[in-house]
């Protein structure tokens, strides 16, 4: 099967799950509406492939990564929600769409963010269906860490903290580890968790997953300066109109191409004990050029 079947099978694996979460559920005003406006909305459904890949590269099944993949689906959406609000980066547009507080109020967007929250939780414990308690334990305590203070919250915070500020590179790059890695991270780490996979594994996507993660995050700053609005489905330039110090302040297009293009190959490397990794390898080379 080719790089690009496989990735359409599996975002259609996704979709089709995150389409069913609330499915049936009694409204509340608008709020389930709201949750699944955003849930809903497309993009590139990174983290819960990476869920599921890391799953079937240490032996295991998509069902007993697939609570897991949606869980951290819902976190990474809920986050956006949030960070749009007015409070945060007050963007309007999301994946070509209305972001929610534009679409559903601002108090609804809260809510819709912590809905999201919360249910992935108890998504995520729909694992324990097919997998041991300690496996389910072990996933939720790396997903809590992950989007907690001390990673993707946390990210928020010292982004929210440096606008105005000359940041340094270090600055920049422990912000994006905790605000964009962190859960990247998470992802890739369940689905070996999912699969029983020990420690040397886990250790090893983590390291794939962070390369990648940083990766991904320069080429995002480079397509807010360089990129097309139609593609990413959001303006450009909102990093420069907030203020906010990012790779290409300081290291310019050229460089962060260059350095986008080490970090894939680092990536790559990391999953050299596997025994095939090519869906994964052809994953991080895909972001490389990616336009949106």
């Amino acid at each position: 099967m080719r790089f690009e079947e496989r990735l359409a099978q599996d975002k259609e694996l996704v979709e089709k799950a995150l389409g069913n979460l609330f499915r049936g559920c009694t409204p509340h005003a608008d709020l389930y509406d709201a949750m699944n406006y955003s849930l809903l909305a497309g993009g590139k459904r990174l983290r819960p492939i990476l869920t599921l890949e890391c799953c079937r590269l240490c032996g295991g099944t998509d069902s007993a990564a697939l609570s897991l993949a949606c869980a951290v689906e819902m976190i990474h959406t809920y986050s956006l929600i949030h960070d749009d609000l007015p409070c945060m980066d007050n963007d309007e547009l999301r994946r070509g769409k209305p972001t929610c507080h534009m679409a559903y109020g601002e108090a609804t967007a809260v809510l819709a963010g912590d809905g999201l929250l919360t249910a992935a939780f108890e998504t995520a414990l729909g694992a324990g269906t097919y997998l041991p308690a300690r496996q389910v334990t072990a996933a939720l305590e790396v997903l809590a860490a992950a989007a907690g203070p001390a990673g993707m919250v946390g990210g928020q915070a010292l982004d929210m903290a440096g606008e105005g500020y000359a940041l340094t590179l270090a600055d920049v790059e422990e912000l994006q580890k905790l605000k964009t890695g962190a859960l990247i991270s998470a992802a890739a780490e369940m689905g070996v968790i999912a699969a029983g996979g020990g420690e040397e594994e886990r250790a090893a996507v983590r390291t794939y997953a962070q390369r990648l993660g940083l990766a991904f995050q320069i080429r995002d700053d480079m397509l807010d300066v360089s990129g097309d609005q139609d593609s990413l489905g959001k303006p450009i330039g909102s990093d420069a109109n907030s203020e906010k110090t990012t790779f290409v302040t300081l290291k310019g297009l050229e460089e962060c191409g260059r350095l986008v293009e080490r970090l894939t190959h680092e990536a790559v490397s990391a999953l050299g004990g596997f025994e095939e990794p090519w869906f994964l390898e052809e994953l991080a080379r895909s972001l490389v050029g990616r336009t949106n």
